[in-house]
Order: structure tokens, then C-alpha cells, then sequence
């Protein structure tokens, strides 16, 4: 198997297995809509359903559920069809689209399994509050980031396969 699609798997099976144990955790130790302080006044571990997508945005949309598997259904697909594409020094390329892979995997399999996806990351601080998310959702955010800085920079290629 090339290097490329080892850093691929490598990324995928380390962080969705970390992804579905810490949601299996998350439904065993806090019953849902409850929380636990981890640190006062800043974070805490919340357990709640996301049926929407992005922070509960169109949770309420009639159909919703079909609608998002459907999108990351379509995504995975884009996001496999492009990886076999990419040039084994794309390094940071790679990275990116296997983290972004990942969390929508990640979340997909909730959606089947739940309706929705599992949230428990919740950071606040006096009257602000972000919501919550999980290792997919940071898995998909810091993977789009990487993408949007390669892009920022002009495009350029990796590191790696400039020499």
C-alpha cells in the first residue's frame, strides 16, 4: 500500500476510534442535557444531541436527519474520490482531508446509530458560550483550517515535494 494511503488510515482509525469512545463514555457517565464541571467558569463536559448540523443550525427542519447523512455521505465520497488523486508528498493535504474524512464518518455514524450526533465539549465564559462539539467536529474544523491556510498561501505545494 503507497505511504500516502497508510497516513490516511493511520489518521482515520486513530481518531474515529477516539471519537466513538469518548461519545460511548460521554452516554454511559452523564445523563443527557446534564454537565460536568472540568473547569469552573471556563469548560465542562455537557452531553447533548445534536439533530442539526454545524452548533444545531436546521436541527428543526423537517427531514433533517436524511438531509445531513445524505450531505456527508456525498462528502465522504467527494473526499475519497480526491485522496486518490493527491501526490504522495502532499503531506499537509493528506492531513487535512483525512481529518476532515474522519470527523464526517465520525458524526455520520451517529446519525445513523442516534438521529443525531453527540455533543460534549462545552466552553464558556461569563455571558459567552460556544457550543458544544466533539472530537469529529474538531477533527472536521482543524482539517478545513489546514485547507484554508494551503489555500491562503496561494496554493502552494507541500513542503516535501517542492525539493
Amino acid at each position: 500500500m503507497k505511504r500516502k494511503y497508510w497516513i490516511v488510515l493511520i489518521v482515520f482509525c486513530l481518531l474515529l476510534a477516539l471519537d466513538q469512545a469518548s461519545k460511548f463514555a460521554i452516554e454511559r457517565s452523564v445523563p443527557l442535557y446534564h454537565s460536568r464541571g472540568v473547569i469552573p467558569g471556563f469548560f465542562a463536559i455537557t452531553h447533548v444531541q445534536n439533530r442539526g448540523a454545524a452548533f444545531g443550525l436546521l436541527g428543526n427542519l423537517p427531514g433533517a436527519a436524511i438531509i445531513f447523512v445524505i450531505i456527508s455521505l456525498i462528502a465522504i465520497a467527494l473526499i475519497l474520490t480526491y485522496l486518490r488523486q493527491i501526490k504522495e508528498g502532499e503531506l499537509w493535504t493528506l492531513l487535512s482531508l483525512s481529518l476532515v474524512l474522519t470527523g464526517a464518518v465520525g458524526n455520520v455514524i451517529d446519525r445513523f446509530r442516534l438521529g443525531g450526533v453527540v455533543d460534549f465539549f462545552d466552553f464558556y465564559y461569563q455571558g459567552w458560550h460556544w457550543p458544544a462539539f466533539n472530537v469529529a467536529d474538531a477533527s472536521i474544523t482543524i482539517g478545513v483550517m489546514l485547507l484554508a491556510l494551503k489555500i491562503l498561501r496561494g496554493g502552494e505545494k507541500d513542503a516535501k515535494e517542492k525539493h
